[in-house]
């Protein structure tokens, strides 16, 4: 059944948001900063092992970087493109609008855990190829394993943040789906190097999340977003491979 695996999603997300939110009530207020900072560490080594796969290669036994101006460009210019959009407060607006929706208005904290989790669980590679191969064979497997993934996180993320995160299976629902639906004609344009390059961007902006989990609302991610299409356009121009 083709869209199965965005179903499998989706639903893993809202068990582990349910979960999470019951499970959050076991620690105090004090105690779930320490969790929210823990799951922050956890994405940021992730995020970093994703980059670095693409961006370190072995050349005559030696390995070297490269890469670099790819990196560069497509996170200073996406997240230019980002501000100037507004990206980061459509998104802050869908939380309020969220929070108010569900009788969520005392939480100060929903829309930023919505906005944060909807990040970790949306961006990267798993997320797009998954959808594909969903779409083109039927093949969910990819996002089964993505599933169980996103099903802890959410859990450690919701106890430690709040409901708000549950609701980032809204977005994931939606991002999978159009992919899925869209696959037949994406999956022939998707290179193994757009892929590439949409891994290693896609890391960095979610090391971007670790970092706000860890030290708080520093960045502005969201912004960053632009970046990832910057990445798979560049997969096409010959001078950054």
């Amino acid at each position: 059944m083709i869209g199965l695996g965005t179903i499998i999603n989706t639903a893993s997300i809202i068990l582990g948001g349910i979960i999470g939110h019951f499970a959050g009530k076991l620690f105090r207020e004090d105690q779930r900063e320490p969790i929210c900072q823990a799951c922050g560490v956890a994405v940021i080594f992730v995020s970093i092992a994703g980059a670095m796969e693409g961006m370190l290669k072995s050349e005559n036994g030696v390995i070297v970087s490269s890469r670099s101006m790819l990196v560069v460009l497509c996170i200073v210019l996406g997240t230019v493109i980002g501000e100037l959009i507004g990206i980061e407060k459509g998104f802050e607006r869908f939380g309020e609008w969220l929070k108010r929706k569900t009788g969520n208005s005392s939480d100060p904290k929903f829309a930023n855990a919505f906005v944060t989790t909807s990040f970790t669980v949306c961006i990267g590679a798993m997320a797009i190829v998954g959808s594909i191969q969903d779409g083109v064979s039927g093949d969910f497997t990819m996002l089964a394993v993505k599933s169980v993934l996103d099903f802890i996180i959410v859990i450690v993320m919701t106890a430690s943040m709040g409901k708000g995160c549950v609701f980032s299976a809204i977005p994931v629902f939606i991002l999978e789906g159009l992919v899925t639906l869209l696959a037949t004609l994406i999956a022939p344009l998707l290179t193994d190097l757009a892929i590439s390059y949409l891994s290693l961007v896609g890391g960095i902006i979610v090391f971007g999340v670790g970092v706000n989990l860890v030290w708080g609302k520093k960045l502005r991610v969201a912004n960053m977003l632009p970046g990832v299409l910057l990445a798979l356009l560049a997969a096409y121009l010959p001078f950054f491979e």
